[in-house]
């Protein structure tokens, strides 16, 4: 008797190195094994609700100055501390968080590289505001771009990119919002690259942390933004020595990025991150009154978040999960991966057991690329942590009748083994 081809797939496993094997729902289903990768074995950590956020379970005494605050987890999104978190407020260079993902994300996958070189238009060299001074027609490497973005907060080096891979900055910004929206950031919405004063540019502390997580995804880009001094036009008659906005990545141990921002409207802005023992929270203050405040609380955030807290990751992006078999596809089997990373933050004080389940159906072709295919989750007892997307990262093109009889056939030949 034939089963019927849905089934639900939902299979636990402990984090520790198993295979679990599932019987072939149809004669014609090559049997599905799912392999947990043993990035932790038998692991035990002190666990509790992020955001009971003190013995009280009220939020701590910080960011008192500033209009807008959270404090979020990169391992897991968790928001550890919060004021205000969505109120829509300008933003100014931090605004260059989104820029610097567009570009990261064009690096990755191929479209630019470091070395491309970039040519300046008259747009991009008119910029005020903060500038590396770039001059019309000038060109300048991806690299030494980023360099002065990151470092510098360099408005014209910000257009002459968007120019680059949009071919226009009107395009890029819609690209930004496109990302904004893909990413859950709700009250955002960008008018320009750079954060230059503009009407209805806006965002909030919990989006800006959102758009820091993604850009932290992209692990290169510290290179960049935990640089203190740097230099363009290094090896010309007129070197552009950069110093970073942000002075906190010289006094802070840890931290690395990851943007400052100020303008009379947005006052001082700073997404911030550090990280010690695998743990990294991100800090957002919006509208601080004076750039001393703002330093002054953001090391207090960082200060309590490591004190109060620490993170473990369970699965890496793109970590391999199962082998699972396709139905009607080319080939029989495919790899599956994380989508995201997977990671526990907890209160430092209680012990608990975490474990793993992954869920997802039997798959049938065509699959493309990056095609989300199930969720593996995480539990604290029996308290849901959190959860991530598994995707494949081929392409499956459906099987023509030809080859699908071959594959009947060699399955009636050798009993479906």
């Amino acid at each position: 008797m034939r089963l019927k081809h849905r089934l639900g797939l939902s299979i636990s496993c402990a984090l520790c190195l198993a295979t679990f094997a599932v019987p072939p729902a149809a004669a014609k289903t090559p049997e599905v094994a799912l392999q947990a990768v043993p990035s932790a074995t038998n692991v035990e950590i002190q666990v509790q609700n992020p955001l009971d956020t003190s013995e009280e379970g009220q939020s701590p005494a910080l960011a008192s100055l500033a209009k807008s605050a959270v404090i979020m987890d990169f391992a897991t999104g968790s928001v550890l501390f919060e004021k205000n978190p969505h109120q829509r407020l300008p933003l100014a260079s931090v605004t260059k968080i989104m820029t610097l993902l567009l570009i990261m994300e064009a690096i990755d996958d191929g479209r630019i590289s470091l070395h491309d070189r970039v040519k300046v238009s008259e747009h991009a060299a008119s910029m005020g505001g903060t500038q590396v001074f770039l001059e019309t027609g000038e060109t300048m490497t991806v690299k030494d771009m980023v360099k002065g973005i990151a470092i510098a907060s360099a408005n014209d080096a910000c257009v002459a990119m968007a120019e680059h891979l949009a071919g226009s900055e009107k395009q890029f910004v819609r690209k930004m919002n496109q990302r904004a929206k893909q990413l859950g950031m709700r009250n955002t919405h960008f008018v320009n690259c750079n954060g230059l004063p503009a009407e209805n540019h806006y965002s909030s502390a919990y989006d800006v942390a959102l758009m820091s997580k993604e850009l932290l995804k992209h692990p290169q880009i510290t290179q960049f933004t935990a640089k203190f001094s740097d230099y363009l036009r290094q090896d010309t008659e007129h070197p552009f020595w950069l110093v970073n906005t942000n002075k906190l990545v010289r006094y802070y141990e840890g931290l690395d990025g990851l943007k400052t921002g100020y303008t009379t409207d947005a006052r001082y802005c700073l997404s911030a991150t550090a990280q010690r023992d695998g743990f990294r929270p991100i800090v957002v203050v919006m509208s601080e009154p004076k750039a001393a405040d703002r330093t002054r609380e953001v090391t207090q955030m960082l200060n309590w978040s490591f004190a109060s807290y620490a993170s473990k990751v369970i699965f890496k992006n793109g970590q391999e999960i199962a082998t699972v078999g396709v139905n009607r596809g080319t080939v029989r089997h495919v790899k599956v991966y994380t989508g995201d990373t997977l990671g526990v933050v907890y209160k430092k004080g209680e012990h608990v057991q975490v474990r793993t389940q992954v869920v997802m159906e039997p798959l049938e072709a065509p699959l493309r690329k990056m095609k989300k295919v199930g969720v593996l989750r995480a539990y604290n007892g029996e308290r849901f942590i959190g959860q991530v997307p598994l995707v494949v990262h081929q392409q499956i093109a459906r099987a023509g009748w030809l080859h699908s009889f071959e594959q009947t056939l060699r399955d009636i030949i050798t009993f479906g083994h």
